[in-house]
């Protein structure tokens, strides 16, 4: 499951996760983020209950996008302890995030 999450519950779903977690920075009138959508689903299904997957849309939340910098989209940012560890950009397929996954376990 993918939890959207906003300006107002970013810090509790993704700065004090338990987990590590993917936030997915989107926005509904980007291509290559509707591309990545299902990529990100997919992997949210498989790794159920070890990794928390999450997607934020900047033009909803401009405070969260504009603390991490975010300059395109999609962006996905891996998150662990409340840190930024990882950021890809672009439309990517699983097999390029996996990797990343898995090193967060």
């Amino acid at each position: 499951m993918v939890i959207e999450v906003t300006e107002q519950n970013f810090e509790d779903e993704v700065i004090k996760s338990a987990l590590p977690v993917l936030v997915d920075l989107w926005a509904p009138w980007c291509r290559p983020c509707l591309m990545v959508a299902p990529v990100v689903d997919n992997l949210a299904k498989r790794y159920d209950g070890k990794f928390k997957f999450c997607r934020l849309n900047v033009d909803e939340s401009p405070r969260v996008a504009a603390r991490y910098r975010i300059m395109a989209i999609p962006t996905l940012m891996f998150f662990k302890g409340g840190e930024v560890v990882d950021t890809v950009i672009g439309a990517v397929p699983a097999r390029a995030l996996q990797p990343k996954i898995e090193e967060l376990l």
